[in-house]
């Protein structure tokens, strides 16, 4: 399996672009909204690639970046979404402006993408609701360090967000793990 080429681009068209690896040119399928970040031709290039195995072609499908590849995989495990469909889908903006859309119930996001109708936009928020990951916050080390008290709420079964807004409630005096911990659950034990 390809999963990243890197090279030197060596023709931009429309809807793929040729990037040449060790002599050897890769027609990389990529949306509209990648062809447009890319740089010119001559230039080099990294993209993370998804080889789609039909019945008659082989083609691959490139990404900037991994969230985008993983979402373009998540579609493609839905019947009736083909790669061109994917890749379109993927395209209509960042992965998270694609879960923010798809987490709301707006089928509206998918009525530029050709071939996805009410029917199908309906299956493919179905399918997707739960399975797109939010990024993970980053956690200022200054207000809230990853100390034994946060991984240990963790570790119980709080999500990351509710362990740091419970030790962020905390008085700034108590210092010990354990008096953390426990404070922290008093919180958590009231929502």
């Amino acid at each position: 399996m390809i999963a990243s080429l890197q090279g030197k681009i060596i023709l931009k068209m429309e809807k793929f672009i040729i990037l040449e690896v060790s002599g050897i040119g890769f027609e990389i399928f990529l949306s509209k909204r990648t062809i447009a970040k890319i740089p010119q031709i001559g230039q080099n290039l990294k993209m993370f690639c998804y080889l789609d195995v039909g019945e008659r072609s082989l083609r691959l499908f490139g990404f900037l970046r991994d969230e985008e590849l993983e979402l373009f995989k998540l579609l493609r495990n839905i019947s009736g979404v083909g790669p061109k469909a994917a890749l379109d889908i993927s395209s209509i903006g960042s992965p998270d402006k694609i879960k923010e859309e798809i987490d709301k119930g707006n089928e509206k996001v998918f009525e530029d993408v050709p071939g996805i109708g009410e029917k199908k936009a309906r299956k493919i928020i179905l399918e997707l609701s739960g399975k797109l990951k939010s990024p993970e916050p980053s956690l200022k080390k200054e207000s809230i360090p990853e100390d034994e008290a946060f991984l240990a709420l963790v570790n119980l079964g709080f999500p990351k967000e509710e362990a740091k807004k419970a030790l962020a409630q905390l008085p700034k005096e108590i210092k010990a793990a354990e008096e953390r911990i426990k404070e922290s659950l008093k919180i958590l034990g009231r929502r």
